[in-house]
């Protein structure tokens, strides 16, 4: 038989083989078209008005209105550690034990010498790691004058406080009248 194999007993010339990425399109689409006949889809937001395009098209227009609407910032190693670098005295004053702020600014070190393994990109590091006895004394210090501040503005709101609760000289004196 000209080198073929007869047709096997299931075999069926008339059906087709369908790809599955083809048959979810299929099913999708007949889902919407259902939806417009429902009229599921009448009077959405932004339904007859313009679309907001950009004048060129732009592949990673997704990837850039994501990270404009969640506020998020793509940058370099360094200038990140930067900012950690920055903001690490608030985030400091804000704990309340020397343990914690040994934890903290080890913490940092370890992020500055791993920063420091990874290729250059952008600006150099020149951020270095901090000594944790200096900037532990130093939060130590801060932290007694924060202490030490919040002491003279309670003494000052208890004495204005003492002050508008004092009675005037004439009500000391009165009398009350008896009703019998």
């Amino acid at each position: 038989m000209n080198g073929r194999e007869p047709p096997s007993v299931f075999y069926n010339s008339c059906a087709f083989e369908f790809d599955s990425e083809f048959l979810i399109s299929v099913m999708a689409d007949m889902q919407i078209r259902r939806g417009i006949e429902r009229g599921e889809f009448d009077n959405l937001p932004g339904s007859g008005e313009p679309l907001n395009l950009p004048e060129q098209h732009d592949p990673d227009w997704w990837f850039k209105s994501l990270l404009k609407r969640e506020g998020l910032a793509l940058m370099p190693l360094s200038i990140l550690v930067r900012k950690e670098d920055a903001k690490l005295d608030d985030v400091l004053d804000k704990l309340s034990s020397k343990t914690d702020v040994r934890r903290e600014i080890e913490a940092f070190n370890d992020l500055v010498i791993r920063a420091r393994y990874y290729p250059a990109e952008g600006p150099p590091m020149i951020t270095q790691p901090r000594d944790v006895e200096e900037t532990v004394s130093s939060w130590a210090g801060r932290r007694a004058a924060r202490l030490a501040e919040n002491r003279r503005k309670a003494t000052e709101a208890l004495a204005q406080a003492a002050a508008e609760r004092r009675p005037s000289g004439r009500r000391l004196f009165r009398r009350r009248r008896r009703v019998v």
